[in-house]
Formats: structure tokens, C-alpha cells, sequence
């Protein structure tokens, strides 16, 4: 999608870039690293691979459909299967708060299942600092979905992977079942203050 107008006085640069009126390129800017659209077979996971080391920070923006009621969507990195990440989350349907937590596990959560295949789970998620070799990685996941009048949840997720590694590949799959057809997936980098 083509970026429309400017801010500060900026002139565009390219899809998602700026350079204010100093010349000075926009270090707030978000960058598109690669986008998966999952056909029509269906898929049980994606990957990101090969991400470059010139971003501070990544995100991803995913809307799934999901060919199992019971699915978990959830994340590793580097392909570490090992339980080196924890996780928090925080989550409701309009009356009833939930949350939880887990430590020594084998994945971070993207989203929790949307107990029905007909509607999609949205999901935004930040990877913070992912190329820093000086600490651990930190995510934060904001994500929801509807099930028009059934229900729905809107949840909150962080999650913590317990490598100094820098995050070069990861992989997004589906807990039990598929990804169904036009369930999309979007990695952006973000240059950082």
C-alpha cells in the first residue's frame, strides 16, 4: 500500500520512508522486510528467514484463519525448540478477566484459538531489540478477534526469549491444524530513535 502523505514538512521517499526537510531520514519509519500469504493447501506454520541486521526493532502484522477450533497461534525464533522463552498474558471477553503466565516453555504466544474457523484472529507483534547480543529478546503482542455476536476476546501477550542470539529467522505456526487460505503475515523493521 503506497504511503499518502507526508508529516514535518517531509518529502516521500519510498514505501514507508521519509526525508524530513533537512535531509535527515525518518528513524521512525517502519520498513517492509517480506509478506506470506498462505494459499490455498493451507499451512501449519511460515518463516521469516535471513532477516537483515539494520533495524532496532520488528513487528508483524498477521490475520490468520484458522482450520482448527483449538489452535494456538504461536512463535519461535532461530529455531530454537528448546524451553528457553516464558510468557505472560492478559485476556477478556467483556465480563470475565483471565490471565496466566509460563516459564520454561518452548514457544511465546502470538494469539490464544478464536474456538471457531469462520472468523480471523488479528495480531500485531513487537520484537524489541531483537538484534542486540547484549540481552535477552522481548515481545509484546496485542491481538483479538470476533466471532460476530458469539463472543470474542481482546488479549495481551508478552513474551521473553533467553538468548543473547540475534533473532535472524522466525517462525509462526499453528498449535494444531492449519493456517487457512488468505491467512497473511507482514515483517517490518523499524530504525529506532
Amino acid at each position: 500500500m503506497p504511503l499518502l502523505g507526508t508529516r514535518g514538512g517531509g518529502a516521500i521517499v519510498g514505501f514507508g520512508r521519509f526525508a524530513l526537510a533537512s535531509g535527515v531520514e525518518d528513524t521512525g519509519a517502519m520498513f517492509p522486510l517480506g509478506m506470506v500469504q498462505v494459499g490455498s493447501g493451507g499451512s501449519s506454520e511460515i518463516e521469516f528467514a535471513s532477516i537483515p541486521s539494520t533495524y532496532t526493532h520488528l513487528q508483524i502484522r498477521c490475520m490468520t484463519l484458522q482450520s482448527n477450533t483449538n489452535a494456538d497461534i504461536e512463535m519461535r525464533f532461530n529455531s530454537d525448540t528448546i524451553s528457553n522463552y516464558s510468557i505472560h498474558y492478559l485476556y477478556g471477553e467483556g465480563s470475565s478477566p483471565y490471565s496466566g503466565n509460563s516459564i520454561n516453555t518452548d514457544k511465546i504466544y502470538v494469539s490464544f484459538n478464536s474456538g471457531h474457523t469462520t472468523y480471523p484472529v488479528d495480531s500485531i507483534v513487537d520484537i524489541l531489540d531483537y538484534k542486540n547480543t547484549d540481552k535477552y529478546k522481548t515481545t509484546r503482542t496485542l491481538s483479538g478477534f470476533d466471532r460476530n455476536g458469539v463472543g470474542g476476546y481482546a488479549i495481551l501477550t508478552s513474551g521473553n526469549w533467553r538468548s543473547s542470539s540475534a533473532i535472524t529467522s522466525i517462525k509462526i505456526y499453528n498449535s494444531a491444524g492449519n493456517f487457512n487460505q488468505y491467512s497473511s503475515f507482514a515483517l517490518y523493521g523499524i530504525k529506532g530513535a
